[in-house]
């Protein structure tokens, strides 16, 4: 048995508002009013303002607290090819886009909750230390007082390590809509696929009652985190949501975004 037996709030977050001009993506507006938060798109990977802006305003509606998604310049690929970039080149992608997001939520009086990278620029930050600690200094300068939210486990990556040091929270989560390596990677899909829903429940019931997830092969995956994440993008992704507050209220936890239990 492991600590998560004690984990009685379960954040639900989102990587919402992933669309781009006429080019609808994600059930957005079915999503938004069944989860806690919301990773919006910064215009690189998905997004543009019209869409940054009311994604916004829906999460505002909705009681969701919002953070920012930001990716690679990279809107063919959705932001999952990988794509070298210099330490100076990721603190200026990161800081760019936090900073538009972070506009639409000024206008609004609301505050930025978290960062969390997006695909690709996520691997790239878990694997270059170089890039990694660029892009936390741009989070530090930019937003001090934002959470940041990675998925478990968040040590060994210096981009969380250096954060945690600054004072950021650092929010691990597991993802019931995709597959774990048996090494413990996230299986990344180039194009979303329908997700089996009982098997996204039984995650979330397998990790809040033993703290661990199951990879592809059967192993078991010890993991500390207080966030579920979901994707809106998933052909079935209203009923993933549906099923996986189901498992978490059956599990005995309450549905709360971090912080909101304290």
């Amino acid at each position: 048995m492991t600590d998560h037996q004690a984990l009685r709030a379960v954040d639900i977050n989102c990587d919402i508002g992933e669309g781009f001009g006429n080019w609808a993506m994600g059930a957005d507006a079915e999503i938004m009013p069944l989860i806690t938060t919301a990773n919006v798109a910064c215009g690189f990977h998905a997004g543009d303002p019209v869409i940054m802006g009311r994604t916004v305003e829906l999460a505002d509606q909705h009681g969701v607290v919002v953070g920012a998604h930001p990716g690679y310049q990279d809107l063919m690929g959705f932001g999952r090819r990988p794509i070298p970039l210099a330490p100076e080149e990721v603190a200026a992608i990161v800081t760019y886009q936090v900073g538009a997001l972070t506009g639409f939520l000024r206008a609004r009086d609301m505050p930025l909750n978290h960062v969390k990278p997006h695909g690709a620029l996520y691997a790239y930050l878990r694997d270059n230390a170089e890039a990694g600690a660029a892009a936390a200094g741009a989070v530090h300068r930019l937003a001090p007082e934002a959470k940041v939210y990675w998925p478990a486990p968040t040590t060994g990556a210096v981009f969380c390590e250096e954060l945690a040091e600054l004072g950021h929270e650092v929010i691990g989560e597991i993802y019931p809509d995709l597959s774990y390596s048996p090494d413990g990677h996230l299986v990344i899909q180039k194009q979303k696929l329908r997700t089996d829903v009982a098997f996204a429940a039984s995650q979330v019931k397998r990790f809040l009652a033993e703290g661990v997830v199951q990879a592809e092969d059967g192993t078991l995956l010890p993991r500390e985190a207080r966030s579920v994440c979901i994707h809106s993008d998933g052909p079935n992704a209203v009923d993933v949501a549906l099923a996986v507050r189901t498992a978490i209220t059956e599990s005995g936890a309450t549905i709360a975004a971090v912080g909101a239990d304290a």
